[in-house]
């Protein structure tokens, strides 16, 4: 398989005041089309900043980033929507549900904004609801469901356009070892079974097992990637 994700020279820098931060310094990687990575690093280290420059919510200060054979640092704000709406899904750590909205509302949002008629939409997100096990939940708003749950929904919401790859920026961060080994499993195997990319960010080892490659970040540099072995 092809590289669906190819960075090259990626340097980002922050100005705080008179001062400079520099958040990744010279950043180069490459992730097949398929592959489950894991960006590891502790707080500060940079992990977060190359997940939105992958995703295009910033702009790197020098370097390139090519996703699908489109260098996204070129594209303006109209088109980098119009690109991540095609392209990309994204889980949050703190699910990013919103609260007036129903189950099955929250997941149709990315075809909503799609254009795809209700209908079609609201049986899309019921399917998906059920795949991830909510089934009895598709009306309950977030307020009346579990983390463990919230973060269900933004699983499915996360897959519903079946984008090429799907960002997770600490995805269990907020919820229980239990119910965190139920998560990953859940993501692993919605993208496994669809051969979508899967980029998961985490300051956590165990988190990190689950992928095929880490790579170990610190200091807004990559320190070593390495391939997880599998049993």
């Amino acid at each position: 398989m092809g590289n669906i994700i190819e960075i090259s020279g990626v340097r980002k820098v922050y100005r705080i005041g008179n001062e400079k931060v520099v958040a990744l310094d010279n950043i180069d990687l490459a992730i097949e089309e398929g592959e489950f990575c894991c960006i590891l690093g502790t707080s500060g280290s940079g992990k977060s900043t190359l997940l939105n420059l992958m995703a295009g919510l910033e702009k790197p200060t020098r370097g390139h980033i090519k996703i699908n054979g489109t260098y996204i640092e070129k594209l303006n704000e109209k088109k980098l929507a119009l690109f991540r709406q095609n392209n990309i899904g994204f889980v949050f750590q703190s699910y990013n549900l919103l609260p007036t909205l129903n189950a099955v509302e929250n997941v149709s949002l990315p075809l909503t904004f799609k254009g795809v008629p209700k209908h079609i939409r609201d049986k899309k997100a019921k399917a998906m609801l059920e795949a991830v096990g909510l089934g009895t939940h598709l009306k309950h708003k977030p307020s009346q469901m579990s983390g463990g749950q919230q973060q269900r929904v933004g699983i499915a919401r996360a897959f519903i356009s079946n984008p090429a790859i799907v960002f997770a920026d600490e995805p269990t961060g907020n919820l229980d070892s239990k119910t965190t080994k139920e998560v990953m499993n859940l993501i692993t195997s919605i993208a496994r079974e669809h051969n979508q990319t899967l980029i998961i960010v985490s300051h956590d080892i165990s988190i990190a097992s689950y992928a095929d490659r880490i790579v170990h970040i610190m200091d807004g540099n990559i320190q070593k990637i390495e391939a997880v072995q599998k049993n």
